[in-house]
């Protein structure tokens, strides 16, 4: 079965699907891989380290893509050096297994149907135990907890740590986490390893011993209902009155911060606004915002995806793609996890597309047949 590994051609995305380590791994199931020339360079894996590993390096991206079954990171865009769109370039009946939107761009949902294309995404993983080695959302989320604590101590102008100095004491930073998921316990962990006392918030009292454990203080707030968390582990979404006095509650903490890490994300929706203008305005001159789900429109009021917004004397950075900034182990990771889905698949040395089960099913948008799955109930 060959195995095709393209370029990554969307601005800005330094990661590689499939890194030497995990082709030499798993190339004795009967895998052939075949590699776009420069393909993992920018995550640092030269064309020759490919060629160790037992894959063949091709010169362009048709080659690349003509093959069984194509492994991507993003999803597929037109490819001004190929001269057409990519979808256009896999063979009809191959399989494509990528991040996809959540299956949510009905466009290319359509596109990938009319072309026959088997097409699973990564981001609709279950999030059952016998899939977490595939987990590439968890994956991509703890490089991007641990870069966002990076940008918020090299943007703010004082030391994360207690420093005890012949000029005096120093007093560490204060940074308030909202959201406890695997990039808020990341952003906790980076935090307190850089010194910075720290606090966090999550509407779900199950992640409190997580926090504690870490060294952090757990921010709660008393609820009526008892189960606060939905069956893949996201928050449910709150009523009038809670959200009232969340924001209350969050805005006390945020005033007395020098540094929010936003990290709430709600799968196929918009981002809840958790800080407003009025709680940014209240923070400390050179606090810092960090927040992470700039992508679907941010935690902040103020946040602007993709660039670094000064409002008065406060910080709002709006990164996006952070896993694409510390492209070698995202790429280890991801790496990992799509050859652990592939290979589930797999059985002989043959795909074996079990749509009875649930990782097989969920993961998958559109079938050979040109028609789309119904949505799962995880989207």
């Amino acid at each position: 079965m060959r195995i095709g590994i393209p370029l990554e051609t969307a601005p800005g995305e330094n990661r590689v699907a499939i890194v030497p380590e995990t082709i030499a791994r798993v190339k004795k199931l009967g895998f052939d891989f075949v590699v776009q020339s420069g393909a993992g360079l920018k995550a640092s894996h030269p064309d020759d380290a490919y060629e160790k590993a037992g894959a063949t390096v091709v010169s362009t991206a048709r080659d690349a893509w003509a093959a069984d079954v194509v492994l991507k990171v993003q999803p597929p865009r037109a490819d001004a050096a190929a001269g057409a769109h990519e979808i256009d370039l896999i063979p009809q009946g191959s399989v494509l297994i990528a991040f996809l939107n959540g299956g949510r761009d009905e466009d290319l949902n359509r596109r990938l149907a009319e072309r026959r294309v088997t097409s699973f995404a990564m981001e609709l993983i279950p999030r059952i135990s016998r899939a977490q080695k595939m987990d590439a959302l968890s994956s991509m989320s703890t490089v991007a907890g641990y870069k966002a604590a990076l940008i918020a101590a090299y943007s703010l102008g004082r030391f994360f740590p207690l420093f005890m100095t012949a000029a005096g004491t120093l007093t560490p930073a204060r940074v308030f986490v909202l959201g406890a998921g695997v990039a808020g316990l990341q952003a906790i962990a980076t935090s307190r390893r850089l010194g910075a006392v720290v606090e966090a918030f999550d509407v779900r009292p199950a992640v409190r011993e997580e926090v504690q454990s870490l060294g952090a203080s757990f921010v709660s707030l008393e609820l009526t209902r008892e189960d606060q968390q939905d069956r893949g582990g996201y928050a449910k979404e709150m009523s009038d009155d809670e959200q009232r006095r969340e924001r209350e509650m969050i805005a006390e903490h945020v005033a007395s911060s020098d540094v929010v890490i936003t990290t709430a994300n709600v799968p196929g929706r918009r981002a809840p606004v958790l800080i407003t203008r009025d709680m940014v305005e209240r923070m400390r001159p050179g606090s810092v915002i960090v927040d992470l789900a700039a992508e679907s429109g941010g935690n902040c009021e103020l946040t602007q995806a993709g660039t670094d917004v000064r409002h008065g004397d406060i910080i709002i950075h709006g990164p996006v793609n952070l896993a694409s900034t510390l492209p070698a182990h995202a790429s280890q990771m991801y790496s990992r996890n799509i050859s652990a889905l592939l290979v589930h698949m797999v059985k002989d040395g043959h795909l074996d597309l079990d749509f009875a089960d649930e990782i097989v099913h969920d993961t998958c948008i559109a079938g050979q047949d040109g028609a789309f799955l119904a949505e799962s109930a995880n989207r």
